[in-house]
């Protein structure tokens, strides 16, 4: 008799005992999950960190005609940067872009270095920004003066500055130079021409080169 009851009595103790089990089961599953969060959110803000450390990257371009616009469009592409474009306040008309036309307004203009055409775009914010890729045509041998107004408004220290003209002949000649020069601010690297139809595979291999 004592036997049986003894028997009872520990069968009773195991189903306690695995209901028990079964009822913590939950509250381990649920332990683990917040743990789990908390790497997730970990691994989140070292991927963040490592962006605002790392930069972001700026396309910035003055185009009269499309052409600059073409590359600078190629180049944002290839570098997932964002692009900002330079708009003049009065636009340049075909009588105004005509070289052969001494009395036009952009043969005026790069006759005088002093020349600032207005800036129609909106003031831009360079905050987060550790590269700027600063594309234009070529203007009489140089940069437009137009370019002069926009880096003569900007502060860029800290940012690392690289210039890219097109042109259907002349080279960049000292144009980026003279862009530092008026900025006073920014690391500024050497500069690269391309032609209307460059290539993202050529603008590609540039771009390595000065990684």
């Amino acid at each position: 008799m004592k036997t049986k009851i003894s028997s009872l009595v520990l069968a009773i103790f195991l189903i306690l005992a695995l209901t028990a089990c079964k009822a913590a089961s939950p509250k381990q599953t649920a332990s683990s999950q917040p743990q789990t969060q908390t790497e997730a959110s970990k691994a989140q803000d070292e991927t963040k960190k490592a962006q605002t450390k790392e930069g972001k990257i700026l396309v910035v371009y003055f185009s009269a005609t499309g052409t600059t616009k073409s590359v600078a469009e190629k180049i944002a592409n290839i570098e997932n940067a964002e692009l900002y474009e330079i708009k003049a306040a009065q636009e340049y008309s075909s009588a105004d872009l005509d070289w052969n036309d001494r009395s036009s307004r952009s043969t005026k203009e790069q006759n005088d270095k002093s020349a600032r055409p207005e800036i129609a775009s909106d003031t831009l914010s360079l905050a987060g920004y550790s590269k700027i890729y600063i594309g234009y045509p070529i203007w009489w041998g140089e940069e437009p003066r137009i370019m002069d107004t926009f880096v003569e408004s900007y502060d860029f220290n800290g940012i690392t500055m690289i210039p890219f003209c097109t042109s259907s002949s002349s080279g960049i000649g000292r144009s980026g130079k003279n862009l530092e020069e008026n900025a006073k601010s920014g690391n500024w690297l050497d500069g690269q021409r391309f032609g209307a139809n460059a290539s993202e595979s050529e603008i590609q291999s540039w771009i390595d080169s000065i990684k």
